[in-house]
């Protein structure tokens, strides 16, 4: 045996920091590559999580809004008062039969129970701004209750009747509250020159000075920007002026002197009003691009419409008492937005405090929401019909897609030749899972309503046209699970005398199952959130009704948001919100069923 030995190895170098030149990996160069390299895999993993990050941040933002705008719509307001249900208006004949009952006049019943609440309230806008306080749908909730025999005639009953959408958003806050301003001392009111006129005592009418001194210099900077305005006009026609004549002349001079007469109207207005402003006590009417101020003593309420020489000029709102109020028995209040930017009167917003400081106000989990169908009014519209229309479209693309998928699969996969109709068949199938949905609503369109002549806006349409979307899905899905069976499978089923008929359905298919189930659950749920195929075929109109089978009018659940968020009430974008959960909910729920088929039937090769 021959020992060689082996050479020397380079001393270790003594500088410290620096790598013993072992071989020419190990050189002073090849340091630096290596902490480039370093750095880069640090700067690679610091993007990489920075953008993960900014991804999570955006969907928690996202869900943030969605759930919180979704939890204004899963409750609802209702007032609660004690009233009398009269059989002449209800029962006149005094028939007593459920027909006789239903047709009884419940919205003079429930009108004639608000202006109980507020009998100061007589003239006719008064009285159209209460009925607007509940909602359109409440005489229909008392007709039912009436005609199912749970409330007596002709005795004080409680009644519980559904608020409107814009009562319910002032009690959630999204009109903005009244804040209590100081309010001590006596409060005097007097009437005088055919107006009630309020004095305060200390500083409490300060708020109100100011919000009147603010809106009066902010009118006078509106003023002098139109003022600047017209004083470029007036520049310019004087540049003008140098190489015009005659007739020319004469018109842009008239021009200018315009501009200039308007310019000087505009200033001298905004001098008056910073004037006013300066003045100690600024006196003018309130403007409705400011906040209210409302005035209370026990339940009487006014506004306050004009400040004044004399005090707080009032406009009473649910009558107003003169005379003096203790401390304790009066408050003066500001609205949280200006009457122009909300909904709610301020008369409204009186009585909606009123009822309120009553007791006469509960909330509760809003139920309506799931068992009412779509209505024009916020309050009254549910996901019921939506929910049911989606059940019987999707029901109809399961139908039409997964045994045409599967079999397709089937037989691609375990009979199909080898050729260039099933090469040419496989590409198609994987370009139409790539086709934008808008295509298959136009196939729909054309072929399904125009041509065939079926039904436009219902669920059988519509699952057909889901069908051909995911009908690729299914196939693609269906072919990735048979070819996951082991070969040996197959040839155990033949080996053992089974034909290859037999061999697919009772070995390969059934051990297949579990992904082709997988598949086609999330084809459907894919199915479940579209929305513009839906809108070619029609199943963006208005349907009131609960479909009840796939021939029925109907619209799904994308639909019903696409169409919620195009409304201008803002109750609406609340529904839509809600309905945007709703909707996922149910695609979690499918994707999990997914998950569960999946893990439970799944074998390991």
């Amino acid at each position: 045996m021959t020992v060689v030995a082996s050479p020397e190895l380079p001393a270790a170098s003594a500088e410290p920091g620096r790598p013993a030149a072992l071989s020419p990996h190990l050189t002073e160069a090849a340091a630096r590559r290596l902490k480039s390299r370093r750095a880069a895999d640090l700067r690679l993993r610091i993007y990489g999580l920075a953008a993960i990050g900014f991804a999570a941040l955006a969907l928690v933002a996202l869900l943030w809004s969605t759930f919180g705008k979704a939890g204004a719509a899963m409750t609802a307001h209702s007032v609660v008062m004690t009233a009398s249900l009269p059989a002449a208006q209800i029962d006149p004949q005094g028939l007593g039969t459920p027909e006789a009952l239903r047709r009884g006049d419940y919205q003079g019943v429930v009108r004639g129970a608000m202006q109980a609440e507020f009998p100061g309230v007589t003239d006719r806008a008064g009285r159209r701004e209460l009925a607007a306080i509940l909602s359109s749908g409440a005489p229909d909730d008392l007709r039912e209750q009436v005609s199912a025999g749970s409330l007596p005639l002709d005795q004080p009953v409680r009644l519980k009747l559904l608020a409107s959408d814009d009562a319910d958003l002032y009690y959630k806050g999204y009109y903005g509250r009244l804040t209590d301003l100081p309010a001590a001392g006596t409060a005097r009111v007097a009437e005088a020159e055919g107006s009630f006129w309020l004095t305060l005592p200390n500083d409490e009418a300060a708020p109100v000075y100011a919000a009147l001194d603010a809106d009066l210099r902010a009118q006078a900077t509106t003023l002098r920007a139109q003022a600047e305005a017209q004083q470029r006009g007036v520049v310019h026609h004087q540049g003008l002026a140098a190489g015009l004549a005659g007739a020319e002349a004469a018109a842009n001079q008239a021009s200018l002197d315009a501009f200039a007469a308007r310019r000087d109207e505009l200033t001298a207005q905004a001098v008056a009003l910073e004037a006013q402003a300066d003045a100690p006590g600024a006196s003018g009417i309130l403007n409705p691009q400011i906040p209210s101020f409302l005035f209370r003593t026990g339940e009487s309420w006014a506004r306050v419409a004009e400040a004044g020489p004399l005090g707080l000029r009032l406009e009473p709102l649910t009558g107003a008492a003169a005379g003096d109020s203790a401390e304790g028995a009066w408050g003066l209040y500001e609205t949280g937005r200006p009457s122009a930017g909300r909904r709610v009167s301020d008369r409204q917003i009186a009585m909606l405090e009123t009822l309120e400081a009553r007791g006469e106000v509960e909330s509760g989990f809003n139920w309506r929401f799931f068992t009412s169908s779509d209505s024009r009014e916020a309050e009254l519209a549910g996901v019921k019909g939506a929910i049911i229309g989606s059940f019987w479209t999707l029901l109809v693309t399961f139908l039409f897609a997964f045994p045409i998928g599967v079999s397709a699969a089937i037989y691609l996969e375990e009979f199909a030749p080898k050729n260039r109709l099933t090469n040419f068949i496989e590409v198609n199938i994987n370009n139409l899972a790539a086709v934008p949905s808008i295509v298959f609503g136009l196939l729909g369109l054309s072929v399904f309503l125009n041509f065939l002549g079926m039904p436009r806006s219902a669920p059988l349409v519509g699952g057909l046209v889901l069908g051909l979307m995911t009908l690729p899905v299914v196939i693609i899905a269906s072919r990735a699970a048979i070819r996951a069976v082991p070969p040996s499978i197959r040839d155990g089923a033949l080996g053992l005398g089974a034909s290859r008929m037999q061999a697919t359905f009772h070995h390969v298919l059934p051990l297949a199952m579990p992904g082709i189930m997988t598949g086609a659950i999330i084809g459907m749920a894919q199915a479940l959130g579209e929305t513009a195929p839906l809108i070619m075929i029609g199943m963006v109109a208005f349907i009131v009704d609960t479909p009840t089978g796939v021939t029925s009018p109907a619209t799904v659940l994308p639909v019903q948001i696409f169409r919620w968020a195009d409304f201008p009430e803002r109750a609406f974008e609340f529904r839509t919100a809600a309905a945007i959960v709703t909707l996922l909910g149910f695609l979690i729920l499918m994707n999990a069923a997914a998950v569960l088929v999946r893990r439970r039937f799944e074998r390991r090769w």
